[in-house]
């Protein structure tokens, strides 16, 4: 990829190499001059014709530099800054391009921010169901151990009962008959007996 502005960087360093060709080339013709005048006379130093001829010629040398380089060094100025402006432009387009992705990552961790709240709060409204299910499990089976418990303990009372009311009527029946048979005489037995004949024939 070629880089912006490079053609007129290429212009300016040519205008530059020859402007500075020129004002070497200006140098080194007035140092001739003077030293081919001060070769040339022989006076004490001053102001002197040939010190005006040589100032005439460099600034018509310099003049005629300027008015040949004149064109190629404002060529070469509008290149370098048409360069600096594509620079310019390049660097602004790539600012907001920068700016356009900045705002599309921000828009995308926003997105992400609020589908990861949406997520937590299903996770949390998962576990507070899940929660009041166990709970309402619990209850029912802590209920049903408690009537389980219920009849077991009725189902043993009733068993303890009747084993204590048998226990207590054979006792009873013990004690009875021993009582009976301490109390009756054998007298009685007789007398008993003969009545109960007489019922059952009667």
């Amino acid at each position: 990829m070629k880089k912006p502005g490079g053609h007129g960087q290429d212009r300016f360093r040519k205008a530059r190499a020859v402007v500075f060709a020129g004002l070497t080339l200006c140098l080194i013709f007035s140092a001739g001059l003077a030293f081919g005048s001060s070769e040339g006379e022989a006076g004490p130093k001053g102001w002197v014709k040939t010190d005006t001829y040589r100032v005439i010629n460099f600034v018509v040398l310099a003049g005629a530099l300027v008015f040949l380089l004149r064109k190629p060094i404002s060529q070469a100025l509008k290149g370098r800054i048409d360069g600096i402006r594509e620079q310019l432009e390049e660097l602004e387009a790539k600012k907001k391009e920068a700016e356009k992705q900045l705002a599309n990552y921000n828009e995308k961790l926003s997105q992400m921010d609020r589908e990861a709240e949406t997520i937590v709060a299903a996770y949390i409204k998962q576990g507070e169901e899940t929660k009041a299910r166990l709970i309402e499990e619990a209850k029912a089976a802590a209920e049903k151990l408690e009537a389980q418990a219920q009849r077991n303990i009725e189902h043993h009372f009733k068993q303890a009962k009747s084993a204590l009311q048998a226990e207590i009527i054979a006792k009873a029946l013990a004690k009875a008959e021993a009582v009976i048979k301490e109390s009756i005489s054998d007298n009685d037995q007789d007398r008993l007996v003969t009545e109960y004949l007489d019922k059952v024939v009667a």
